[in-house]
């Protein structure tokens, strides 16, 4: 990953008494026990746990993996496909992108018994099983967006016997559906509490299952085709290409569905003008200038100026400040930290939920600060 780069190196400043952050982020070197090609163009990798622990994480968090790739370290974020309720072993799903370096690396050099650098499981697009819970889990998902979807349904089945989870599953073709086998061995498994439609967008001869885009149009008329429940009893879990998630959550619009049953992944950054990139007067003036910000981190204070077109973390990184991070697009959350003092904005904040906004969490690898006297907590 590359870096601007400074006239001149600045000193970081480490305060001489530092404060104790609540914890620090845990990367595990871990053993590669199996590689499952999953289609043409994904794969899942199963990890072995560590020999002194066992990992845990919650459906549909995901892990940072962080291969070495032509001599440089890079990252990747990537969802599990298992559920710590149902598998013994957590795995994510890979899907090669066309010139994507780790992808197509991990594609074509990855193989059992190799060892990968991997960051503590981490991500909000989460889900509290309970067993005495009696709900709708209704699953939208589009190409690889099904990974963190199979870890909920999962978990969900397994543990809530008195709920159901229902998915609507769009694809290219038959070929590019993932966990394929995963989905009949759910419905063996769990018989009518989970329900499957595929849609796809190139359907061969014979197909008798929808085809075509998923639009607000047709959508509506799928909804009605899946189980019915109380409104309030149904939570709708989203995740997929920007078109999916927006086709969903305009159509979930319609039907005066209440934003607190709704949750969303997003794997890339949306296009849609936000209010946090509007500024104006002083906010405007400040973003204009550089400001020193103090990031505490595993218990050390660490301060350091930040230029107008520099964020938080890739100045840090500049200086080999090893803060947390992973997407840098302000999507996965990884370098959340809690902002305790000043001022920053925020270019893209679609991995915050409104309660962490008004707690003050902001996302470093998008974050400028715009007043003097910023202090950010992470851990």
């Amino acid at each position: 990953m590359a870096f601007g780069f400074f006239k001149k190196k600045q000193e970081v400043e480490k305060a001489p008494e530092a404060k104790a952050s609540s914890s620090s982020v845990h990367y595990f070197n871990l053993r590669v026990r199996e590689v499952i090609q999953e289609t043409p163009d994904a794969f899942s990798i199963v990890f072995d746990h560590p020999a002194d622990k066992k990992i845990t994480y919650k459906p549909g968090q995901f892990f940072t993996l962080i291969p070495t790739v032509d001599g440089a370290k890079v990252r990747r974020a990537y969802s599990v496909c298992t559920s710590p309720y149902t598998d013994p072993y957590p795995a994510v799903t890979v899907k090669r992108v066309e010139g994507g370096i780790v992808s197509n690396f991990l594609g074509d050099h990855l193989k059992a018994g190799d060892t990968l650098e991997v960051m503590e499981p981490m991500g909000h697009f989460t889900i509290e099983p309970e067993a005495s819970r009696k709900r709708h889990i209704m699953l939208f998902g589009g190409g690889s967006g099904i990974t963190p979807l199979m870890s909920i349904a999962k978990s969900i089945l397994e543990l809530e016997k008195g709920s159901q989870v229902s998915l609507i599953y769009a694809n290219r073709n038959e070929e590019s559906i993932i966990f394929r086998k995963g989905f009949e061995e759910l419905k063996q498994q769990h018989g009518n509490r989970f329900t499957i439609i595929h849609v796809l967008d190139q359907p061969p001869a014979g197909w008798t299952g929808p085809s075509g885009l998923l639009t607000p149009a047709n959508l509506p008329a799928l909804i009605d085709q899946l189980p019915q429940w109380p409104a309030d009893a149904i939570e709708y879990y989203i995740c997929g290409p920007e078109g999916l998630m927006i086709c969903v959550e305009q159509t979930l619009q319609a039907l005066n569905i209440p934003k607190t049953q709704i949750h969303k992944e997003s794997f890339v950054p949306g296009k849609a003008d936000k209010a946090v990139e509007q500024l104006s007067g002083a906010d405007a003036a400040g973003a204009a200038q550089a400001h020193e910000v103090t990031v505490i981190l595993d218990g050390e204070e660490y301060k350091f100026t930040v230029e107008p077109d520099k964020t938080i973390l890739e100045t840090a990184l500049s200086l080999d400040i090893d803060l947390p991070y992973s997407c840098q697009s302000g999507l996965c959350t990884a370098c959340r930290g809690k902002c305790i003092s000043g001022k920053v904005r925020l270019v893209e904040d679609e991995g915050l939920s409104d309660q962490e906004k008004e707690e003050g969490y902001v996302l470093t690898c998008v974050g400028h600060p715009i007043t003097d006297n910023v202090v950010i907590e992470i851990g």
